[in-house]
């Protein structure tokens, strides 16, 4: 038990050292921009106190250094500042931004997982086969193909031509949540089809290789039905590095929503972030980009810990 609390406390030390990392990689790239960040904001007619106001106002007359703590302080706190926009409390703007991607995410990993480990058990059973190969082709060309493409594709068939879901999902507050499971659907299946073919693949070759093992051919000797073996024997042994999958597919799911959100106007915090970058909008734009990157490397790390807690290696290091 030691010994996973040891490594435990190693990942999520490499963790906040690589979020510190990546805070600092945003706050150089959104400082490092060419020209005068308050004069891009203010446009070519400000007046030259305007922008003086607004530089006090974004914290820009004091030295990089102190800005960068002063603005990491504050995202401990809750704190990101102020919208240029807005003028709302950027926290309070991403708040419900971001729980419309954690749902949007939550939705479409809720439709993606089960289907995955269907698809890949099945492949897993009866590999080499049609069913096999037919399977395999259809997810790597879904995962081939750009996000963008796919969620155009989507709306071209299952909305415009057929008729059966919304094309857009801009979901207001209020919106019952059978309403809400509508209009989100078609971006959820776009997202869907582009993260199942990861876990599939990943559960049909965990499963292909215990297979090999000597106690799976004792109960395939024994009589013991195929589904019998994949559930009891195999999956339970080849859930480490399924979960990890799962978990990264999951990261990828809430940070790499922006162009599915763009496409269908989702209100998520990828619009959000498109909206803040076309406004020029500095302190939204690095509120968000310091939010997915925690949630990514938070993710990242939930899978490593997973992946430990469920290696039998570690539990049972003799």
């Amino acid at each position: 038990m030691s010994n996973i609390l040891r490594i435990l406390f190693q990942r999520l030390a490499l963790g906040l050292f690589t979020l510190f990392i990546v805070s600092l990689i945003i706050f150089m790239g959104i400082t490092l921009l060419p020209g005068d960040a308050a004069e891009a904001m203010l446009g070519q007619s400000a007046t030259p106190d305007t922008v003086a106001a607004l530089r006090v106002q974004l914290g820009l007359d004091l030295p990089p250094h102190t800005r960068y703590f002063n603005w990491l302080l504050g995202a401990l706190q809750g704190d990101f500042g102020t919208s240029v926009g807005s003028g709302q409390q950027i926290s309070s703007l991403i708040g419900t931004r971001f729980a419309n991607t954690l749902f949007l995410a939550i939705f479409a990993a809720t439709i993606a997982v089960p289907l995955a480990l269907i698809l890949g058990i099945l492949a897993a059973l009866y590999r080499s086969s049609v069913y096999d190969r037919v399977v395999n082709v259809v997810t790597l060309a879904s995962i081939s193909m750009p996000e963008f493409f796919i969620s155009y594709i989507l709306i071209l068939f299952v909305s415009v031509k057929a008729g059966w879901l919304p094309s857009l999902a801009n979901v207001q507050t209020g919106v019952p949540f059978l309403v809400r499971l509508e209009m989100t659907l078609l971006p959820a299946l776009a997202l869907t089809l582009m993260s199942v073919a990861h876990m599939m693949r990943m559960t049909r070759a965990s499963i292909i290789n215990l297979l090999a093992n000597p106690y799976i051919e004792m109960a395939t000797l024994k009589g013991i039905k195929k589904a019998r073996i994949i559930t009891h024997h195999a999956l339970p042994n080849a859930w480490a590095p399924i979960v990890n999958v799962i978990v990264l597919n999951l990261a990828y799911l809430i940070v790499g929503v922006v162009v599915v959100e763009v496409v269908f106007v989702y209100p998520g915090l990828g619009q959000l972030l498109v909206d803040s970058v076309q406004r020029r909008d500095l302190p939204v734009v690095q509120a968000a980009c310091l939010i997915f990157a925690a949630t990514y490397i938070l993710l990242n790390l939930f899978a490593d810990i997973i992946s430990i807690v469920t290696n039998p290696r570690l539990l049972n290091p003799k």
